[in-house]
This record gives structure tokens, C-alpha cells and sequence, in this order.
């Protein structure tokens, strides 16, 4: 199995083929102007650009275990979670922000099913910090029931951040959930009329 260093090691090719792009990149080089601000899970197989079809310089993107987005909690020390999400609502001004949970998450799947941890207490601690003792028990592989709870009340979470509710309040910014399945690239958006996810 090829591994990430000698994967890596075509870096210069990749490069030579976004040649054409340098006008792109040297704008980049400039600043940054996200569209949005993209929170979700650190899994591999979860890749914001290909979701998306983003460019680089458009997502401004926040990756947790579990897509988990902290509680606030005012006067306690700041987290470099509550850091990227202020930074993108109050200095670069983004007007969108999902939260993306997807199927066969690790980390909702074990919190569902009540896995045993023990052997990872690093993992076992931030589930137990940052995901709900409410989740629905989720047997299934996808844990699509579980998951697309656990967006929801990661939307409820931003809702809590005073820089978020600041553009909220002003119109500013717009929350998004999404559900993304792994085994068939479909993306489904939460629809609070309904209360359902609903194809994108």
C-alpha cells in the first residue's frame, strides 16, 4: 500500500499541472475571502472540496472528531475551535456556515452504540465532553438517524457564540446542516420546516 510520504513525493507534478492557475493562487497569495465557513468531521473520506465542488480560497474549514462544535461557555479559556469560528464570522466576514455530519461516522457511531473507549481515553473524553448523552442508540452502519441528530444540535451549539448571533441577528450569516453519505456521494440538507434532511 502506497503510503502519504510517497504519495507526497508527486508534490512538484501536481504542482507543474496548476501552473495555468497561478493568477488564482497569486490572488490567494493576497488574502482570503472565504464563502463559507465548513465544519466537519476530521475523517478521510469526508472531503470538503469534493462535497462541494469548491475552489481553493472559498472554504474556510474547522475539522473536529465527530464534527463536534464546543459549548460555549463564557469567561472560560478559549478553545482553537471558538477561535476559527469567531475568526471566520468576524474577520472574514464569511455568510454561510454548515456543519456536516456524514454516514459511518467513528466517532457518533460509538457514542450511539455506547462503545468502550478505555483504550483510546483521549477519544473517550472528547465524545463525553462534546457529544449529547441524548444521541439516539444507532445500530445501524451508516448511524444516518444519529448523526443527522448530532447536526442538529450542533446548529443549536453556534446559535450560542455571540459572534455568530451577532450575524444572525443582523442577517449576516446563514446556518446550514448537512448529512453526507459516504457509499453513494448524496448530500442531504436539514429543512427545519419538516424537521428532515432533505436531498441537496
Amino acid at each position: 500500500m502506497e503510503t502519504f510520504i510517497q504519495h507526497a513525493r508527486g508534490l512538484n507534478d501536481r504542482i507543474a499541472r496548476h501552473r495555468e492557475e497561478r493568477e488564482t493562487f497569486g490572488r490567494l497569495a493576497a488574502g482570503q475571502a472565504p464563502l463559507a465557513l465548513f465544519i466537519t468531521c476530521s475523517d478521510s473520506r469526508v472531503i470538503p472540496s469534493l462535497i462541494t465542488g469548491a475552489r481553493p480560497g472559498e472554504l474556510f474549514e474547522l475539522r473536529t472528531a465527530g464534527n463536534a462544535v464546543p459549548t460555549y461557555v463564557p469567561d472560560e479559556p478559549a478553545s482553537a475551535e471558538a477561535a476559527t469560528i469567531e475568526y471566520a464570522t468576524r474577520v472574514l466576514g464569511v455568510a454561510d456556515i454548515v456543519v456536516c455530519g456524514h454516514s459511518h461516522c467513528g466517532a457518533v457511531g460509538a457514542k450511539a452504540r455506547g462503545d468502550d473507549l478505555t483504550g483510546v481515553p483521549s477519544v473517550q473524553d472528547w465524545l463525553a465532553r462534546q457529544l449529547s448523552d441524548e444521541l439516539p442508540r444507532d445500530e445501524a452502519p451508516t448511524v444516518a438517524t444519529a448523526v443527522q441528530r448530532h447536526v442538529r444540535e450542533q446548529l443549536d451549539r453556534l446559535r450560542d457564540y455571540p459572534c455568530v448571533r451577532e450575524r444572525l441577528d443582523a442577517g449576516e450569516v446563514n446556518l446550514h446542516g448537512w448529512f453526507y453519505e459516504v457509499h453513494t456521494a448524496q448530500v442531504s440538507a436539514y429543512e427545519a420546516a419538516t424537521d428532515s434532511f432533505l436531498p441537496l
